[in-house]
């Protein structure tokens, strides 16, 4: 069990959504992930474990990897957050208020 009351760990919806659509990208552009690696400046490990969720990017690393991929980090996270639910996305537009 997680220590937040859960039995999965924080973050891990977002892992999943971010993996998806960098799957998504990098396939749309006709990218291998050691293509998106060599040009992101990346290991090919790295993109393979952000591609299966589990790592999460740093922002240097989204700005890197959407850069490569001939996007801006912010087309790149709304995607992301296109497909985590609702509810998710309101609890952290609040915050920001």
């Amino acid at each position: 069990m997680s220590p937040y009351g859960g039995t999965r760990d924080r973050g891990t919806l977002e892992k999943r959504a971010f993996a998806r659509v960098l799957i998504t990208v990098r396939e749309e552009r006709g990218l291998t992930q050691e293509a998106l690696a060599f040009d992101s400046g990346y290991h090919p490990k790295y993109i393979s474990m952000l591609e299966r969720g589990i790592n999460s990017p740093s922002l240097t690393a989204i700005l890197e990897i959407a850069k490569a991929l001939n996007m801006t980090g912010a087309d790149l996270v709304a995607r992301v957050e296109q497909l985590l639910p609702g509810n998710r996305r309101r609890r952290r537009d609040t915050r920001l208020g």
